[in-house]
């Protein structure tokens, strides 16, 4: 088992930025891939960015690329989302995963999920 607890969601005005954390523990989550998923009022969770469990190779939704980036610390078994240029559109509760089996773009293909953090982008 893993468990996931995110941070540093919040209330931002257009433009702004945010760092998103993760804080894994349980099982070593550093042998394990990680990512970001968002849930906005009335749809479906989507994918934003993963990150293979070295940290070498990261993948990002289109919506969000070039605006965000993802790191972990495997030392701290911790995973961040560094959101810049933040739009209302990135309006959400954003969750972390662990642990994939099958297309990472799938909310369904993830093992573990953490509670969630708002973000709010609005004037």
């Amino acid at each position: 088992q893993v468990q996931l607890v995110e941070s540093g969601g919040g209330l931002v005005q257009p433009g702004g930025s945010l760092r998103l954390s993760c804080a894994a523990s349980g099982r070593t989550a550093s042998n394990y891939p990680m990512g970001w998923f968002r849930q906005a009022p009335g749809k479906e969770r989507e994918f934003v960015a993963t990150i293979t469990s070295s940290g070498l190779n990261t993948f990002y939704a289109d919506s969000v690329k070039g605006r965000c980036a993802i790191s972990r610390d495997n030392a701290k078994n911790a995973v961040y989302l560094q959101m810049n240029s933040l739009k209302p559109e990135d309006t959400a509760v954003y969750y972390c995963v662990a642990d994939v089996d099958g297309s990472w773009r799938d909310a369904r293909s993830w093992e573990y999920w953490g509670q969630g953090t708002r973000v709010t982008v609005s004037s």
